[in-house]
């Protein structure tokens, strides 16, 4: 019985890790960068970034961006 809820856990850890973070957009291209050696990153991954927002790089050090409003059509 132990065995079985040790694999449950593992399952669902290893499902939680390929979980995507709720955006289906992807991050802009940056087509300018800075001058400075290493530029200040506010964040390194999407989980440092508040919810809808994404960790990006942008033309000076990663930051947390929102993505396109989405269309309605109706």
């Amino acid at each position: 019985m132990k065995s079985v809820a040790a694999l449950f856990l593992v399952g669902m850890l290893i499902l939680w890790t390929e979980l995507p973070t709720g955006s289906a957009w992807s991050c802009p291209p940056v087509h300018i960068t800075c001058a400075m050696v290493n530029p200040p990153n506010h964040c390194y991954t999407d989980r440092h970034c508040p919810r809808y927002k994404k960790c990006c790089p942008t033309f000076c050090g990663r930051r947390c961006i929102s993505g396109l409003p989405s269309l309605s059509y109706g």
